[in-house]
């Protein structure tokens, strides 16, 4: 069996990166590395093996044949190793190291404000970076560990996790509101009141979707505000200014003391769970799973 060094096991890393993501830049961003240093390495790993491995043009990146059956063995290979560390966190008494995660504002509030000081109590060497934002990012060339998104929206490419049951969607009014203005009785009956309009991460707007199977339906509505994130929709509407269209766990509180109620509770909706996905190839970052299980123990 032949000795690997050090700068044989990290050009193959390299090799493999750049065979994934048909792309010098894209790979150099996920190594945190120079697009310079990876051809450095490219060169220094051809000339070793004595066999070109990268078909190279201006547009992309692809394996040549010898590449192409070097990178199908190595992933076998490198899969292994990924099993092999994950398994360690079952040898170990807390995980130790650093996680970075992607997720839009509602989970940040939802699933991780809840858990995280139980969380880091129970993990006090784990530390974890947030980035909150509601736009869609390649969490891979973004440099993160892991994101969560509603299980609709994952990259199909991605493992993903439920953290949740299914989500309930409702349209939700202050009582004064309805005083004021009544109380639809009918979906159409919302195309008369100003509507909280979502925005979402693309800065697209988003219908609201009422109901659920066949007689599900979509309403393109309208109103005074839009925004992309669901806390100003939700202080608007408790400020009187028309109807919002949230998660039902996002406004459980002011459901519970009356400062909301819901409208049309017939043609509240069912919706995909937020899910907690990554790369298949990255299943023993420190205490993901860890994460995982606090997240789901919360039994929303």
């Amino acid at each position: 069996m032949p000795a690997f060094t050090r700068a044989d096991l990290a050009d193959l890393n390299v090799f493999m990166t750049i065979v994934r993501r048909r792309s010098f830049r894209q790979a150099a961003l996920e190594l945190g590395l120079t697009t310079s240093a990876l051809s450095h390495s490219m060169k220094n790993l051809e000339l070793r093996l004595g066999v070109k491995l990268l078909n190279r043009t201006s547009r992309s990146v692809v394996p040549s044949l010898a590449g192409s059956a070097l990178a199908e063995r190595l992933e076998q290979g490198f899969q292994t190793i990924a099993e092999a560390l994950a398994e360690l966190d079952t040898h170990r008494d807390a995980p130790v190291g650093r996680l970075r995660l992607n997720v839009p504002r509602d989970a940040s509030r939802l699933l991780l404000g809840p858990v995280l000081p139980g969380f880091f109590a129970r993990y006090p060497d784990l530390q974890l970076e947030v980035a909150v934002e509601n736009r869609m990012v390649d969490i891979v060339a973004d440099g993160f560990d892991a994101g969560i998104r509603f299980g609709g929206t994952v990259p199909r490419d991605m493992i993903a996790m439920p953290l949740t049951g299914e989500l309930r969607w409702i349209v939700v009014a202050s009582p004064d509101y309805l005083r004021r203005h009544g109380r639809p009785q009918a979906p159409g009956d919302l195309l008369q009141h100003p509507c909280m309009r979502i925005r979402l991460g693309d800065n697209s707007p988003y219908q609201w979707e009422l109901g659920n199977g066949p007689q599900a339906i979509r309403l393109n509505v309208s109103g005074p505000l839009g925004a992309n994130e669901t806390d100003t929709l939700v202080e608007a509407a408790l400020n009187g200014l028309g109807l919002a269209y949230c998660l039902e766990l996002y406004v459980a509180v002011e459901l519970r003391s009356g400062r909301l109620e819901q409208v049309l509770p017939d043609w509240s909706s069912m919706g995909p769970p937020f899910c907690m996905y990554y790369p298949s190839r990255r299943q023993s970052q420190p205490g993901l799973r860890q994460l995982i299980e606090s997240i789901r123990a919360l039994g929303l």
